[in-house]
C-alpha cells in the first residue's frame, strides 16, 4: 500500500523499521492522538483504509507504512473535519500518483462550497445529515431508527458533531453481525454513565476561581475518558474471556 503524507505520527512509526502490533501502533498515534483507541484503528481497517499483514494466529502487524497513512486519516479527520468516505477517496488519487489537496468539509447548508474549518477548532465540527448518511453509506429510515433510540443525536436541526461519524459507522458495522439498535440501547445507557462518573469528577475544577485550574478540567476530561474507555474494553474481554489482538 502507498504510503501517505507524513506527520508527527507517522514520523515516528517510520523509525522502525520492523512490523508493530496493534498496541505499539496506538502508542506511536496517541503522541500526536490523545484519544485515539485501538477501537478506533479497527473501525478504519473495517472501512478498508489500511491493510495491516495477519500472523497466522491472526494478530494484526502493522508496518511504518500502516502507521504513516493512519496518521494521515486522522490528520484528515481532525484538521479538516472529513467523513470516511471522502478521506477514502482522497487516498485513493494518491495512490493514482495524483497531486490533491486535501477537501475542506463544508459548513451544514453550504451546498458543496468548502470553508476554511472553523476558529473554534475541532469541537465546533459539524457535519450535515446528508454528509453523515453518505459517510457511513445508510439510508434515511436507518438513521432515524438510531436516532429514536437515543443512539445519534443532533446538535442542531439536521447537525450532528464530528464524532457522530465514528458513532454511526460503529454501529453500522455491528449492524453486519445481526446487532440491532434496540440492542445498543444499554451500551448507550452505559455511555451516558461513564460520562457522568468523569464529569462528576471535574466539575470542582470547572468551577475554580483560576483560569488555569478550569483549562486543566479540559485535560483531565480527556484523560479519565481514555481510562474509562479502557476499563470498559477490558470488563468486556474479561467477561467473554477473550483476549484481542
Amino acid at each position: 500500500m502507498p504510503q501517505t503524507p507524513s506527520g508527527g505520527a507517522g514520523n515516528g512509526a517510520a523509525a522502525d523499521t520492523g512490523l508493530m502490533s496493534i498496541g505499539g501502533v496506538l502508542s506511536v498515534l496517541r503522541e500526536e492522538f490523545p484519544e485515539v483507541t485501538i477501537s478506533k484503528i479497527r473501525f478504519l481497517e473495517s472501512e478498508g483504509l489500511i491493510e495491516p499483514q495477519r500472523t497466522p494466529s491472526g494478530y494484526r502487524k502493522f508496518s511504518a507504512g500502516d502507521v504513516e497513512r493512519l496518521g494521515h486519516v486522522l490528520r484528515m479527520q481532525r484538521d479538516h473535519y472529513l467523513p470516511l468516505k471522502v478521506i477514502r477517496e482522497h487516498l485513493t488519487a494518491l495512490e493514482r500518483g495524483e497531486a490533491v489537496q486535501p477537501p475542506v468539509l463544508g459548513r451544514p447548508g453550504d451546498g458543496d462550497a468548502a470553508h476554511e474549518p472553523a476558529p473554534d477548532g475541532p469541537a465546533a465540527a459539524r457535519v450535515g445529515r446528508d454528509r453523515l448518511l453518505a459517510a457511513v453509506g445508510v439510508d434515511e429510515p436507518t438513521l432515524a431508527e438510531w436516532e429514536s433510540y437515543g443512539l445519534l443525536t443532533q446538535v442542531g436541526d439536521g447537525v450532528y458533531d464530528a464524532e457522530s461519524v465514528t458513532v454511526a459507522g460503529l454501529i453500522a458495522e455491528l449492524g453486519r453481525f445481526g446487532i440491532e439498535p434496540r440492542h445498543l440501547r444499554a451500551m448507550k445507557a452505559a455511555a451516558d454513565r461513564e460520562a457522568g462518573l468523569v464529569d462528576q469528577v471535574v466539575a470542582p475544577l470547572k468551577r475554580h476561581r483560576n483560569p488555569q485550574t478550569r483549562a486543566h478540567a479540559e485535560a483531565r476530561t480527556r484523560e479519565l475518558a481514555a481510562l474509562t474507555v479502557k476499563l470498559h474494553a477490558a470488563l468486556v474481554q474479561s467477561a467473554l474471556g477473550v483476549r484481542l489482538p
